[in-house]
């Protein structure tokens, strides 16, 4: 393997099970605070950061709001993302959260057929039959306790296949630092709608009382390791290509899985890892179709 492979992969492992510490901090906080709150806040660290980071690199005219409505379904999707896992890590094992949140290779290839016009593959139908296969294994016992809520992983999911399906729409319009920005000031935006609606909603656990000065502190540094981690995915990306450094991302399920069982006691029983290692397998399978077709 390349030099340049190793650390790309290093990288991207990194980057991966850096997003596991932020998710372990955010069940940590069920209850303190509203999730859209915290979503919210994490992203206006974010978005500070890499407005400081444009404004250096290209301007202060570069922090103009992007006039391209791709832009803003990318911020809308990312952050519903961010509120489904919120959810998801408070109402199920961190663990069994992530599992689910892996079917998004499979959405995500979905969504190209439809969208993206892409050829529709046999592989990619007999990943995803598996994948839910999967997620139907690791939502069963945790039905009956969080009811519904269960499903929020895949809000999650679907919310980063959407995502990554406009990411590839809208490639090359932009610098890959302006292209974070803008996902992140409109994720910023669409998030204090939300969370203004959610707080007159009259919904108690939408209302947005005083934090205490933890709380904040915590949302702000989960802002700050997201941002690291995508920054490390990023580079292991430019390093060794995406399609090499895929498997890295079930990295994040192992740190999950250790997090998870440290502080929360949250141990998988035989039926969640059953469950996890079909997903697991069905990404697996779809990542080596994808190569070997590349080949």
């Amino acid at each position: 393997m390349q030099q340049s492979d190793r650390a790309g992969l290093l990288f991207a492992l990194a980057g991966f099970c850096t997003l596991s510490i932020g998710d372990a901090i955010i069940k940590g906080m069920a209850g303190e605070w509203p999730a859209t709150a915290m979503a919210t806040t994490r992203y206006f660290v974010g978005t500070c950061l890499l407005a400081v980071l444009v404004v250096r690199h290209e301007g202060v005219a570069a922090l103009a709001l992007p006039r391209d409505r791709l832009q803003w379904v990318r911020g809308v999707a990312i952050s519903c993302s961010a509120l489904g896992m919120f959810l998801a890590v408070w109402l199920m094992p961190l663990a069994e959260a992530t599992t689910i949140a892996f079917t998004q290779p499979m959405i995500t290839a979905v969504l190209a057929m439809i969208f993206l016009k892409e050829k529709a593959k046999a592989e990619t139908w007999i990943a995803t039959l598996l994948a839910f296969i999967g997620v139907f294994i690791v939502l069963r016992p945790n039905f009956d306790s969080a009811g519904w809520g269960v499903l929020f992983p895949l809000l999650g999911a679907s919310g980063m296949a959407v995502t990554i399906i406009t990411n590839r729409k809208v490639s090359g319009r932009a610098s890959v630092l302006a292209m974070q920005y803008y996902m992140s000031v409109t994720a910023l935006i669409f998030l204090l709608g939300a969370t203004a609606v959610g707080h007159v909603s009259g919904v108690e656990r939408f209302h947005v009382g005083v934090a205490d000065w933890t709380v904040v502190a915590r949302c702000a540094f989960i802002g700050l390791t997201a941002t690291l981690a995508q920054w490390l995915i990023f580079m292991g990306t430019m390093r060794a290509g995406a399609g090499t450094i895929a498997p890295m991302t079930y990295g994040q399920l192992l740190m999950a899985t250790a997090l998870g069982w440290y502080f929360f006691g949250d141990r998988p029983d035989a039926m969640a890892l059953l469950g996890a290692a079909i997903i697991i397998g069905a990404g697996l399978y779809l990542w080596h179709a994808a190569r070997r077709r590349k080949a």
